[in-house]
């Protein structure tokens, strides 16, 4: 545990106090440091904003008090009484054994906790209390739920309040009210979890598809499409029903036993053994824009970026071993090609090693984490080394990606997977005649096309650029004199397959200019009759800047090259 999540970890601590101090009543249950701060859950009535203010002024009582936090060792019995009227914390401790059992203390507050925590209470120097939420105890829906308070600290007020600005624009952003307003997809209870894309978010779906397209096709890979539905034996067969069955649905076909895929992985196996190969053919590169689903929980889905339809930009790479290094600094190439279009600069990279449930033999493992590391070194990319948080079959390289305000998202992952061949008994015949196993990399570079749109939308507010733009100019017209020209440069553009609408509404020009802002349109053309008289056009752009006395080939020459080359 770092220095900061020290911090948090104390402050969670001084948060249960104060709740112990102000509801008695309340029962502790698990309170750690996360990401972007803290949380403790409770089993309590609801708390109310009035709740969380008082309970901040307490916690500040506290810190000044400048109560050291002290660590104590406990026998089991010694702790069962201390924890007597403590439920969930006596079911926490029935998982540990006598030596390990420490509490931690300020002033006459103790915990049952594993630590560590700073050294003192006064050195929470700038805290806020966030929001509650429900929580299932354990993260099981069958158990009771709790209620949780989110907090935050830093160790300067500076940088509180940065992050509590980051809070305030990120709400500004959120993908779920712009997408709405934009009118660019919606939910429905019919098909929770589900998203309905409208006719403007398909297109900046269409447009994402067709860009991952054109890259993928530089680097050689092959498309296919595989069905929804296998039977319950090929998912036994990949492992995944021994590990993932929980995210999976079900359904029975002529009596037999079928699940609907929630990774696309198996399909491109049983094409790839529809054929004998030979070392010469390898790599073997298949993508697929293919649509997954996965039994999500209620209380975890959220707008398009925790859904259960999910359609991923992904890919398998079928590859000799001594061709593993190659093909995944290809793919991190490709990575970084395919977010600089989208203006990510910045990036996280994590590799992630051997869990502890896994398939295979420790030194494939070995070998494979090796191959990944040794890949990230050659293209000079600095990572973060994530022990024991590969996946089941293989270790993998993931992506953080950097938004507009800081915050950083998960999308591209590389896995490399020696097990699902050798469990598939897939083969190719070697330089020396022999038959061989291949080994298999898995990889998607956007991850989650929904997802990816729910970033996009918040990392823009809205205001794409303009080759992903629904509409990409909005003309309008100030009086009905002007309509006959303002049809023409309509029909210019849309010959040019520019995305453009006509406003030739009886209102005014006022009233046009605020909605085409509103719905942050990037080029917005004004015809009145000096436009008319000059055969020219005057151009507002998203800025609210305006250029008067535009030709309208200049204009769609400049936006034609702006659309190709992604700027």
């Amino acid at each position: 545990m770092n220095e900061l999540e020290k911090l948090r970890h104390s402050a969670a601590h001084v948060l249960a106090s104060a709740v112990k101090e102000l509801f008695p009543n309340a029962k502790l249950a698990i309170g750690p440091p996360i990401e972007n701060g803290f949380y403790y859950d409770f089993d309590f009535r609801p708390f109310t904003p009035e709740d969380l203010k008082r309970l901040e002024k307490k916690m500040q009582e506290i810190i000044k008090k400048n109560l050291p936090f002290k660590k104590t060792n406990k026998t089991k019995k010694e702790a069962e009484q201390i924890l007597k009227d403590e439920p969930y914390k006596l079911e926490l401790l029935k998982d540990l054994k006598e030596g390990e059992i420490t509490f931690y203390s300020h002033g006459g507050f103790q915990d049952l906790c594993a630590g560590p925590h700073i050294s003192s209470t006064i050195q929470i120097k700038a805290f806020k209390l966030l929001k509650t939420a429900g929580a299932y105890w354990r993260g099981d829906s069958k158990n009771k739920q709790l209620q949780r308070i989110y907090g935050t600290a830093f160790p300067s007020e500076k940088e509180l309040r940065v992050y509590l600005h980051n809070l305030q624009e990120a709400e500004k952003r959120d993908h779920r009210k712009i997408g709405q307003d934009l009118g660019l997809f919606s939910f429905h209870q019919e098909a929770p979890g589900f998203p309905f894309f409208h006719a403007k978010g398909r297109i900046i779906w269409n447009e994402l598809e067709t860009h991952i397209r054109e890259e993928i096709k530089k680097d050689g890979y092959i498309e296919v499409k595989t069905p929804f539905i296998f039977s319950n034996e090929l998912w036994k067969i990949s492992g995944h029903w021994d590990h993932y069955k929980d995210n999976m649905y079900f359904t029975k076909i002529d009596d037999e036993d079928f699940a609907v895929k929630p990774m696309n992985c198996p399909g491109h196996i049983l094409i790839y053994k529809t054929s004998l190969h030979s070392y010469k053919e390898l790599p073997i590169r298949m993508a697929e824009t293919g649509t997954v689903h996965r039994h999500e929980l209620s209380g975890v889905i959220g707008g398009l970026l925790r859904v259960r339809h999910i359609t991923q930009d992904d890919a398998h790479i079928f590859c000799t071993e001594e061709q593993i290094e190659s093909e995944i600094i290809k793919v991190i190439n490709l990575i970084i090609r395919v977010y600089n279009a989208y203006g990510f600069k910045k990036y996280k990279v994590e590799l992630s090693t051997r869990p502890k449930i896994f398939m295979g033999e420790q030194g494939t493992w070995d070998k494979a984490e090796k191959a990944l590391m040794n890949s990230l070194k050659k293209t000079r990319i600095e990572f973060q080394l994530n022990e024991g948080e590969g996946a089941f079959y293989g270790p993998k390289i993931d992506f953080h990606i950097k938004d507009a305000i800081g915050r950083t998202w998960q999308c591209a992952t590389i896995q490399l997977d020696f097990q699902m061949p050798l469990r598939f008994e897939l083969t190719y015949e070697g330089y020396d005649g022999k038959k061989h196993t291949p080994i298999m990399i898995h990889r998607a570079i956007l991850g989650s096309l929904e997802r990816f749109m729910g970033i996009l939308i918040e990392h823009y507010a809205g205001k794409f650029p303009v080759w992903l733009a629904p509409v990409q100019v909005k003309i309008l017209t100030v009086s009905d004199k002007n309509k006959k020209f303002a049809k023409e440069i309509y029909e210019k553009l849309l010959k040019e397959k520019i995305r453009v609408e006509l406003d030739d509404r009886s209102e005014s020009i006022g009233r046009k200019v605020r909605d085409s802002q509103l719905e942050h349109i990037n080029y917005v053309i004004t015809i009145g009759d000096k436009e008319q008289k000059s055969k020219t056009v005057a151009i507002r752009t998203l800025d609210g800047k305006v250029k008067f006395s535009i030709k309208v080939n200049s204009f769609v020459k400049d936006i034609l090259n702006e659309i190709e080359k992604k700027k």
